[in-house]
């Protein structure tokens, strides 16, 4: 079994407007040293499979088809072995 961590983020040249949102309010509670944020997704899929490879497959597809705006967003992911 794995666990897929799977890191989604908006890609170079798109406007993060939520970013622009938690900046301006950082800065209007006072943390002035803010100079960037930036804003994505935290997915976290457990997997039902013994295989490396499958699994990592199977992620590359579930990002590729469904999980990730390939227009807006770009991502990475990381898989761990876990117990049952």
């Amino acid at each position: 079994m794995f666990e897929a961590r799977i890191y989604i983020s908006l890609k170079k040249g798109i406007l993060d407007l939520e970013g622009k949102t938690v900046k301006h309010g950082l800065k209007s509670l006072g943390y002035d040293q803010v100079e960037d944020v930036k804003t994505g997704k935290y997915l976290v899929l457990t997997l039902s499979t013994a295989d490396r490879s499958a699994a990592e497959q199977a992620v590359e597809e579930m990002c590729e088809k469904l999980l990730v705006n390939k227009v807006m967003e770009e991502y990475t992911f990381e898989l761990r072995e876990v117990e049952e």
